[in-house]
């Protein structure tokens, strides 16, 4: 048998989201006072303005920029933007691994965008985003949550295109840079980077978008989650903290407090270092062990916060496909059954692999104590003793 190594994660908690939460968090250390409040009065109301007032600043979102909180985590603020400015010019969607593909089923299934061009490619891969016309809006993931893939770039989308480009950034933002100035329509959740709670999104829009917005009327109908205009204007009282439905203020409380932690820490800056540093540990491991491989082949493409990783080797090619796609799921569980680390396992739809989270409210030292338990485990199961 192996030996088992002897130093344990003290924070066993690498989900790709909700992620772990920033460190000394502690729910006694929010500010409860909104609770139990309506969402209008004005101490409410000035503190989901306040949560606005310090993206913005934290982001270093352009002052003409617009910031909402809006319903349904990133997925709700992402089908906002495409379900009011889509369908008024030609359209891409971009997707290449789970979440984007969502994206391309509601602009093919439930949009139904007459003039459409769907770019995709495989895990680990990214399309060729310099096919996409600068006369189409386009729809892209910034960072595939659950393949590892991110843009290396925005050097496909011209200064002052015609088009708008729609970005999901859930998983990226807080870990990499935003070229806000090429972004018109920019989503994330709180439950990503940040460690927060979930069921809130952000939408981000830029001076073109909210001109789109505003001269624009879809053919479909709008829910009223969806509805960002009072009259032929945009409503910019939810870009103020009054927002579209009941938020939850202990979650924005939450999110309040990992802001604040970022600040302390020095900014969205201090945020992408930790994350670098996360996934620098992990990618070199995965280097120097020779039975792993990164998801992303091109470095370039290789993300900073969700890391995911493949079997290889002539043990895992002697098994059949069934036995090899366990390998990662019996190590996870095993782990996770013994407190070492929780929710490593990769995405359900995505190839059999292990994903370990790297932004930057994870400590690197827990990350360097998880991978040598992985290594057990592989060599447990290998001898039969899993």
């Amino acid at each position: 048998m192996t030996a088992q190594p002897a130093l344990r994660p003290e924070r066993p908690f690498f989900s790709s989201g909700p992620t772990c939460k920033p460190p000394g968090w502690s729910i006694d250390k929010l500010d409860l006072k909104s609770l139990g409040r309506s969402h209008r009065s004005k101490y409410a109301k000035g503190r989901l303005k306040y949560a606005i007032d310090l993206t913005k600043e934290l982001l270093g979102i352009p002052d003409d920029y617009l910031v909402g909180i809006m319903p349904g985590s990133d997925t709700g603020a992402l089908e906002c933007a495409m379900w009011t400015m889509l369908g008024a010019r030609p359209a891409t969607v971009a997707a290449w691994e789970s979440f984007g593909n969502v994206w391309i089923q509601d602009a093919v299934k439930q949009l139904k965008l007459k003039d459409l061009q769907v770019l995709d490619a495989g895990y680990g891969e990214i399309p060729d985003l310099s096919q996409v016309p600068q006369e189409n809006d386009v729809v892209f993931t910034w960072n595939g949550t659950t393949s590892g893939a991110k843009i290396p770039n925005t050097d496909w989308l011209a200064p002052g295109r015609e088009g708008l480009a729609i970005n999901d950034a859930t998983s990226a933002i807080f870990a990499m840079e935003m070229d806000w100035a090429k972004l018109d329509a920019t989503t994330y959740s709180w439950q990503k980077v940040l460690g927060g709670e979930a069921q809130h999104g952000m939408l981000i829009l830029s001076p073109k978008a909210v001109e789109r917005i505003e001269s624009y009327d879809p053919e479909w109908p709008l829910p009223k989650l969806f509805r960002l205009k009072k009259g032929d204007k945009i409503n910019r009282g939810i870009f103020e903290g009054a927002t579209i439905n009941t938020p939850s203020m202990l979650a924005t409380e939450d999110y309040i407090a990992a802001l604040e932690w970022v600040k302390s820490i020095g900014g969205r800056q201090a945020m992408f270092d930790r994350a670098d540093a996360n996934a620098k540990i992990v990618k070199d491991w995965i280097e120097a062990t020779p039975w792993l491989r990164n998801m992303v082949d091109d470095p370039a493409k290789q993300t900073n916060t969700g890391v995911c990783m493949c079997f290889q080797g002539e043990w895992i090619e002697s098994l059949s496909a069934e036995e090899a796609a366990a390998v990662p799921k019996t190590i996870a569980s095993k782990l996770e059954e013994m407190d070492i680390g929780y929710d490593f396992n990769g995405y359900r739809d995505a190839p059999p692999s292990l994903r370990i989270w790297c932004g930057g409210s994870l400590e690197s030292e827990d990350i360097k104590r998880l991978l040598p338990w992985i290594e057990w485990a592989y060599e447990e199961l290998k001898a039969g003793n899993l």
